[in-house]
C-alpha cells in the first residue's frame, strides 16, 4: 500500500507537470464517459430496472391474436370468460384509455382517464394513497357511481384536501363519488387523472363478443406457474371459446406476454443501438488517449531507464504507468458525470413522444457504479499498451547520449490506433448519412393529403348534448357553421380519426347483404366517420363517384366511400360503383366512391400496414345506438387561411357554444402531426449524428497529434533531406503520405465494418438501403478532407524546418 500511494503522488506530480496534455486527455475521457453514462442511464431505468410492483417478475399482458393481428384488443365477454376458465393467473384485470368531460368546478375541462375493472389495482399490487379500491359489486351496471382519482388531479382540483373522499365530481353530466387517491408514484402507460369501474359503462360495445373496443388485459401469474404454461391454457381457452362462438371468436387465439417487455417493446431497439454507437466515441476518446500517453511515454524512456538502472523492475515500472492512467480516466470520469448528468435530461427531452417510465431514469448507485467502472478499465486499457511499450527499450542504448532511436518504437502502434479511430467514425457517419438520406426520402413523400394550414383539435360536446343522439347531431351542425362563420377559416370538418395521429379503427365487413360469415373469414379496413366537408379540407382527390353531402343522414340509405387501395384489393378489375358491403355492428351499405389513398400508419410504415384498405362513413348516418360514444371525443379540422394557431381563439369560442360548456383540448397543426411520424428517424438520426460528429472531431484530433508527434520526433532527418536537396514539397508528400496511409487504412476496416453494422439500421430506413453507395462514397470522402486538414499543420511545420537548426536537433 505504500508503494501504491507512493505511484499515485508521482502521477499525480507528472499529470501536473504536463498540464495542457493532462487537460486535454480528462475532456476527452469526460465526452466519451459521459455520453456513454448518459445513454447507460436511460437504459438503465427503462430497460432494466424491475417493475416499481410487487413481484414484477410475475406480471403479463394478455392480447387476442389471428392470422391478420398479432396483439389486438379483447372484447369484453371474452375477458370475462378468460377470467372465469383461467387457472394460470391468481388476479386478472381489463382497462381502456378514456377521456371525460368534468363540469361543475370552474371551466368545463377534458381530463384523461382509464376505465378500469375492480381488480385493476390489486393485479399490480398497488394500494391508494388515500381511500380504498374499486369493490368487485361496483364493477357492474347499476353500482354504485364511484371513482379513484390520481394524485396530481388531487392536488390540481382539490388542493391536497384530506377529506376528499366522498366528495362528489361530475362526468360526463353524471355525478361520481371519489373512494380512492391513486399514488403519486403509480405509473401504467398513458397517465391518467381519474379511474372509472369498467363494468359501469353503459355501452353497446360491451355487450358485442365480435367488437374489441380498445381493450387490454393485464394479470398476475399464479404462483409457480410459467408464462409457458399459462399459454397453453390460454390457447386452450380460445379453442374452446371458437367452438362455442364460431362466428364471433373464429380464428381468435391469446398471446401472452410479459408486461416488462411490453411495456418498452417500442423503444429496446432504439436504445440499444444509441448505446452502442456511444461506445464506439468512448473507444474513440481511448485512442487518442493512448496516443498522448504513447507520445509521453516515448519522452521518458530515458526517465525510465535510469529508473531501471537503480534497480526498479518492469513490473513496478508498468504499475506506474497504469497508475497514471487510472488517475486520468478517475479524472475524466469525474467530469463526465456532469456530462452524464446534462446528456440524461438532454436525452429524456429529445425522445419522440417520451419514454416509457421515465420515473425510473436518475443517475442512481448503478450509473455511478457503471461510470466509475468504465473510468477505471478505460485507464487500464489505454494505459496498458504506452505502459508496455516504454519500459521495453534497451537500457544501455536509451542511456546512450545523443540516442534518437528511444522514441521510435510507439509509431506503429499509434499509427493502428489512429486507424482504428478512422474506422469506428466511419461506422457512426455511415448511420448519421444513411439517417439523413432517409429523412430526405420521408419528407418527399406524398401523404395522400394536403397538410398546409390544416389545425385540428378535440371537441367535447355539452353533457346534456351528447346524450341525445338528435340533439348530438344538431349540435354538430351548429358547431361547423359557427366555426366556418369565422373569416379566417377556410373550411371545416368532424372527424373521428386523423392519418398520422397513432390511432386507430379497424372495421370488419363482408361483401354482399347475406348474414356474417365467421370472424375469420372477414375483411378489415380502417374506418373513418367523417362529415362532408372532410375531402375538401384535406385536399383528398375523388377518383370516381360522388362524396357524402348534408343530405346522407340517418334517413337515407346508408352509404360508405372507399379509397383506391380498397377497390384495388377487394374489386381489382371492376367498378365498386354502386357495389354492396356489409359492415359489423352497422350492417349493409353502398359504395357512392372511390377517393385517393391516405398514408395513415406513418409515411414509412404505412406501406407494409397489415391493413391498409380505408373506407368513410358519414357521421349524421351513425346509428343512434352509438351516438352518445361516438360523438364524444370527435375531432375539428379546420383548413385556414393564414397561419392556422392564429384562429385557435377565435375557434375556442366559437366551439364552446352557448352554454360555454364545450371546451377545445390536443390542439394541433397536421405539419406538425407528420413531423412527430418521423420523430422516431429523427431522433436516431440526431443522436448517431451527435456521435458521429463528435468521433469525427476526435479521430481528426488524433491524426493531428501523431502527425506532430511524428514530424517533431523527424525533424533531424527532414533538416538532412532538405540540406540534401529536397524541395519543400517532397517534404509535404512525405509527411502526407505518412498522415494517409493510416487513414487509407481506417478507411478500409470501416467500410468493411460499416457494410455488416449498419444492417441494424434497416428497421429505419426507407428509400435508400443499408448498403447505399451514395453515402459511403461520401463519408469516406468527408473523412479523407478531415484527414487532410488534420495533416496540413504538421506538414507545413515541417516545410519550414531550417537545415542549420534540425542538423542540431537532438
Amino acid at each position: 500500500m505504500g508503494s501504491l500511494l507512493q505511484d499515485v503522488k508521482y502521477g499525480l506530480r507528472v499529470l501536473a507537470r504536463s498540464p495542457g496534455l493532462t487537460a486535454v486527455a480528462v475532456i476527452t475521457l469526460a465526452l466519451g464517459i459521459g455520453a456513454n453514462a448518459a445513454i447507460f442511464s436511460v437504459v438503465n431505468g427503462v430497460l432494466l430496472r424491475p417493475l416499481p410492483y410487487p413481484d414484477p417478475g410475475r406480471l403479463v399482458m394478455l392480447y387476442g391474436s389471428s392470422s391478420r393481428f398479432h396483439e389486438m384488443s379483447v372484447s369484453y365477454l371474452d375477458f370475462k370468460d378468460w377470467q372465469r376458465e383461467s387457472r394460470s393467473f391468481s388476479t386478472m384485470a381489463i382497462f381502456r384509455r378514456a377521456d371525460f368531460l368534468i363540469t361543475g368546478q370552474g371551466n368545463a375541462t377534458r381530463i384523461d382517464g382509464k376505465r378500469v375493472s375492480a381488480q385493476f389495482f390489486p393485479v399490480l399490487g398497488v394500494n391508494p394513497a388515500l381511500g380504498r379500491n374499486f369493490l368487485p359489486r361496483e364493477d357492474a351496471l347499476g353500482a354504485d357511481p364511484v371513482v379513484m382519482i390520481g394524485a396530481s388531479f388531487w392536488q390540481r382540483q382539490f388542493g391536497g384536501a384530506a377529506d376528499v373522499l366522498g366528495r362528489s365530481i361530475t362526468l360526463d353530466g353524471k355525478a361520481w363519488t371519489i373512494v380512492g387517491v391513486v399514488p403519486k408514484e403509480f405509473q401504467f402507460g398513458e397517465p391518467a387523472d381519474v379511474y372509472e369501474p369498467i363494468g359501469q359503462w353503459d355501452s353497446p360495445e360491451m355487450t358485442d363478443r365480435s367488437v374489441h373496443p380498445g381493450l387490454h388485459v393485464v394479470a398476475r401469474l399464479a404462483p409457480g406457474t410459467s408464462m409457458a404454461a399459462a399459454q397453453q391454457e390460454m390457447t386452450g381457452i380460445a379453442g374452446q371459446l371458437t367452438t362455442l362462438y364460431p362466428k364471433a371468436d373464429a380464428g381468435q387465439a391469446v398471446t401472452v406476454v410479459s408486461l416488462a417487455a411490453d411495456m418498452v417493446s417500442e423503444v429496446r431497439s432504439t436504445l440499444l443501438l444509441l448505446l452502442g454507437a456511444v461506445s464506439f466515441v468512448l473507444l474513440i476518446a481511448c485512442g487518442n488517449v493512448a496516443n498522448l500517453l504513447l507520445a509521453r511515454s516515448a519522452a521518458r524512456q530515458k526517465e525510465f531507464a535510469i529508473r531501471g538502472a537503480l534497480g526498479a523492475g518492469r513490473q513496478r515500472l508498468v504499475r506506474q504507468l497504469l497508475t497514471e492512467g487510472v488517475l486520468l480516466a478517475l479524472a475524466g470520469g469525474a467530469l463526465g458525470l456532469l456530462v452524464a448528468v446534462w446528456g440524461t435530461r438532454a436525452a429524456l427531452a429529445a425522445v419522440p413522444g417520451g419514454l416509457p417510465r421515465t420515473s425510473s431514469v436518475h443517475l442512481d448507485a448503478r450509473v455511478v457504479a457503471f461510470l466509475f467502472l468504465v473510468s477505471a478499465i478505460t485507464g487500464i486499457v489505454f494505459a496498458l499498451a504506452p505502459a508496455l511499450r516504454a519500459t521495453d527499450a534497451d537500457l544501455n542504448e536509451t542511456l546512450k547520449e545523443g540516442s534518437r532511436s528511444v522514441a521510435q518504437g510507439g509509431g506503429r502502434l499509434q499509427r493502428a490506433l489512429v486507424a482504428g479511430e478512422v474506422a469506428l467514425s466511419l461506422v457512426l457517419l455511415v448511420g448519421a448519412g444513411l439517417l439523413l438520406r432517409t429523412l430526405g426520402h420521408l419528407w418527399a413523400v406524398d401523404p395522400g393529403f394536403d397538410p398546409g394550414n390544416v389545425l385540428t383539435m378535440k371537441v367535447a360536446l355539452s353533457p346534456g348534448v351528447s346524450s341525445q343522439p338528435v340533439q348530438a347531431r344538431l349540435d354538430y351542425r351548429q358547431l361547423l357553421d359557427r366555426v366556418q362563420r369565422i373569416p379566417a377559416i377556410e373550411s371545416a370538418a368532424v372527424t373521428d380519426l386523423l392519418p398520422l395521429s397513432g390511432d386507430d379503427s379497424e372495421l370488419g365487413f363482408w361483401e354482399g347483404s347475406h348474414a356474417p360469415p365467421p370472424v375469420d373469414r372477414w375483411n378489415w379496413a380502417l374506418n373513418y366517420i367523417v362529415t362532408p366537408d372532410y375531402l375538401r379540407l384535406m385536399r383528398i382527390p375523388l377518383v370516381r363517384g360522388r362524396f357524402f353531402t348534408n343530405q346522407d343522414d340517418v334517413a337515407s340509405p346508408q352509404v360508405v366511400a372507399i379509397d383506391t387501395v380498397f377497390a384495388r384489393e377487394f374489386f381489382p378489375g371492376e367498378d365498386p360503383i354502386g357495389k354492396r358491403i356489409n359492415l359489423m355492428v352497422i350492417g349493409p351499405v353502398q359504395i357512392i366512391g372511390v377517393v385517393g389513398h391516405v398514408r395513415h400508419w406513418g409515411l414509412a410504415e404505412d406501406e407494409s400496414a397489415k391493413v391498409r384498405a380505408e373506407l368513410y362513413f358519414p357521421f349524421f348516418q351513425v346509428p343512434d345506438r352509438f351516438m352518445q360514444e361516438g360523438s364524444i371525443g370527435m375531432t375539428l379540422a379546420v383548413r385556414t387561411r393564414t397561419g392556422p394557431l392564429a384562429a385557435v381563439a377565435a375557434i375556442r369560442g366559437a366551439v364552446l357554444g352557448p352554454g360555454r360548456d364545450q371546451p377545445v383540448y390536443a390542439v394541433e397543426t397536421m405539419a406538425q402531426m407528420i413531423a412527430d411520424s418521423i420523430a422516431r428517424q429523427r431522433f436516431s438520426m440526431l443522436m448517431l449524428g451527435l456521435f458521429a460528429g463528435l468521433a469525427l472531431m476526435l479521430a481528426a484530433v488524433g491524426i493531428y497529434g501523431v502527425i506532430s508527434y511524428s514530424v517533431s520526433r523527424r525533424t533531424h532527418e527532414i533538416g538532412i533531406r532538405m540540406a540534401l536537396g529536397a524541395a519543400p514539397p517532397a517534404v509535404l508528400k512525405l509527411v502526407l503520405r505518412e498522415g494517409m496511409g493510416m487513414v487509407l487504412v481506417g478507411l478500409g476496416i470501416g467500410v468493411v465494418a460499416a457494410l455488416a453494422l449498419t444492417r441494424l439500421l434497416a428497421g429505419l430506413l426507407y428509400g435508400v438501403a443499408a448498403t447505399d453507395p451514395l453515402t459511403f462514397v461520401g463519408v469516406v470522402l468527408l473523412l479523407i478532407l478531415a484527414a487532410l486538414g488534420a495533416c496540413v499543420a504538421p506538414a507545413e511545420r515541417a516545410m519550414r524546418v531550417a537545415p542549420t537548426t534540425s542538423l542540431r536537433y537532438e
